[in-house]
């Protein structure tokens, strides 16, 4: 066995029909790994609240390393907006959020979307406006906390988005 280097791994890239709206999400480390988790993940677009820490951060671009160049983002002021303009687009909303109507991670079908949006809120208010889902997704945990930090959501719930995903093109592939 032999340990491998970045220039020894070569990566299929594929982007997938997923877009992240980061809630006021304000942390600098933060919106640079949602940039470094998102590129991983091959997401399509990346939204930003316009008081978030912006590329143009020291924070920001260090913790996401080169990635802020090569995912598409842009920010928004109004939430309630931006989201009913994804909904005319005809993408799924999907809040990573506990909620009485939450379905766990594991049972939720990606695949019933096209293109999905998902949600991510600030870590002390969650999501702001929970009624304009489509869906909510809860991540289960089986110690005593009841949340994680946003990054950590996101590359679990990119996981298995894009395995689904994944795995319904390879179905779908003509033999």
């Amino acid at each position: 066995m032999k340990q491998l280097s970045h220039s020894d791994i070569h990566n299929s890239t594929q982007r997938f029909p997923i877009t992240i709206v980061c809630d006021a999400i304000l942390t600098p480390e933060n919106i640079g790994m949602c940039f470094r988790i998102a590129e991983s993940f091959g997401v399509s677009k990346i939204y930003l609240h316009h008081q978030s820490p912006t590329i143009d951060n020291r924070i920001v671009r260090r913790t996401a390393r080169n990635t802020v160049d090569q995912i598409p983002y842009e920010l928004y002021t109004d939430f309630e907006i931006l989201i009913q303009q994804l909904k005319s687009e005809g993408k799924g909303i999907v809040g990573i959020e506990v909620t009485d109507k939450s379905t766990d991670l594991q049972h939720f079908n990606f695949c019933d979307f096209e293109n999905i949006v998902l949600l991510f809120g600030s870590k002390r208010y969650g999501i702001q406006d929970i009624e304009l889902l489509d869906a909510s997704i809860a991540i289960p945990m089986y110690g005593h906390n009841t949340s994680m930090n946003v990054v950590h959501s996101m590359a679990i719930c990119l996981y298995e988005a894009t395995n689904q995903l994944k795995k319904l093109a390879v179905k779908e592939m003509p033999f």
